[in-house]
């Protein structure tokens, strides 16, 4: 059964430029999926209209079973710089999705207090977020997005500006703290090793549509070592002839 589901989904521009074209897309419950692809090829449009932040102009959507209209606490964000507010520190940056509808609650400490511990911050809640170096934001970022323990998580190439080194410890985060979740993902990147890296499955964008979706049945838990093997090289030269134009 899916999850999340998007059957014939298109998306016109101001109602004139087709950005999305009858995509057909579905992410089972608990999966990690990466949706890769050049700049403009609407990828960043899919995963809006996928977080209800678009409505699309023909197609359906529905998570659950149930159709989607419109952002609910049952999805997280995650945009692609970490937009922390400045003057509340890192654990009400944490909170701020639950501040907006009451006055956070113990169990709500608690939990954010577990996701610091699992980001590796525990020490950092008192902090702000200039104090903090760029992936020390993103982890933030990624807390607040799950404190609400939404059902899928949706990322906008969030590690783009970050080193390597750290762009793959916080691959390894995420991976860590959805399994233990058992949160649905939807993650947009434009970098194919990231991608088969973090995905049960990467599906490439190409002029708004879907050109390939590839099952990545590597071994887990993902083991750093697993992006230097010719398994995973096979499959990173695969998702980049599809971007290339090479189907086959």
């Amino acid at each position: 059964m899916s999850f999340l589901d998007m059957h014939q989904v298109s998306y016109n521009y101001r109602g004139q430029m087709l950005v999305v074209q009858a995509v057909d897309w579905t992410i089972a419950r608990g999966e990690f999926h990466c949706l890769v692809g050049r700049s403009g090829c609407g990828k960043t449009t899919l995963l809006k209209l996928a977080a209800g932040l678009l409505k699309p102009d023909a197609g359906t959507i529905t998570l659950d079973g149930q159709r989607l209209v419109k952002p609910g606490p049952q999805l997280g964000y995650v945009f692609q710089s970490p937009t922390l507010l400045e003057w509340r520190t890192v654990l009400d940056n944490i909170l701020l999705p639950i501040a907006l509808q009451r006055e956070p609650a113990g169990p709500d400490l608690a939990r954010a207090a577990d996701l610091l511990a699992l980001m590796g911050l525990s020490d950092y809640g008192g902090r702000y977020p200039g104090e903090l170096s760029g992936g020390q934001q993103s982890r933030v970022a990624i807390a607040r997005a799950l404190i609400l323990e939404p059902a899928l998580l949706l990322l906008d190439e969030p590690f783009a500006a970050l080193d390597a080194i750290t762009r793959e410890e916080l691959q390894d985060d995420l991976l860590n703290i959805c399994h233990l979740g058992q949160t649905s993902v939807f993650f947009v990147t434009h970098d194919i090793t990231e991608a088969v890296y973090l995905a049960d499955r990467v599906a490439v964008m190409a002029e708004g549509r879907i050109r390939l979706d590839l099952k990545v049945d590597l071994p887990k838990p993902r083991r750093r070592d697993a992006r230097y093997g010719a398994d995973f090289n096979a499959r990173c030269a695969r998702v980049r002839h599809a971007m290339d134009g090479a189907l086959a």
